[in-house]
């Protein structure tokens, strides 16, 4: 059996630990983008007055549960989508009337969003409203990885 030399030896560990740095530099923890504030936190991060925090917090919970009756129609959606794909494996008019049924509901989720957003913002003071109009603008045009 040869004998490894000390070279050989040392390029695989030198191999080895610039593999490792390199998949902890990919991995984000150096140069890891913050993370904005979600809506909610930017809300109630406006000095809301007790009034303000109760109209909002209605509003939120009127608009938790509408959110989750759309979530449910997007999952039944995509479960016949599936279902019709597995069916036939083309494109026919039941694989069609999926993706219109899921168009629909995500059509309907994103109106609901922007009506509950214009919603809140009708309870905030106008420097209350410039600053989560800020918030709004930056989600809105952000780049998503």
């Amino acid at each position: 059996m040869p004998a490894i030399s000390r070279g050989a030896v040392l390029t695989v560990v030198l191999a080895l630990l610039a593999g490792v740095a390199g998949g902890w530099l990919g991995s984000g923890r150096i140069f890891a983008k913050p993370e904005r504030p979600s809506l909610h936190a930017v809300v109630h991060g406006l000095e809301l007055t007790a009034e303000q925090d109760r109209r909002i917090k209605a509003l939120e919970q009127d608009f938790a549960g509408r959110r989750r009756t759309r979530e449910a129609e997007l999952r039944a959606a995509n479960a016949q989508l599936a279902a019709a794909i597995q069916a036939r494996h083309e494109y026919t008019p039941e694989v069609a009337a999926a993706v219109e049924r899921f168009h629909v509901a995500m059509g309907t989720l994103q109106k609901e969003t922007v009506e509950h957003v214009l919603a809140i913002r009708k309870v905030l003071t106008p420097e209350q409203a410039a600053r989560f109009d800020r918030r709004v603008s930056e989600a809105l045009t952000a780049e998503t990885p």
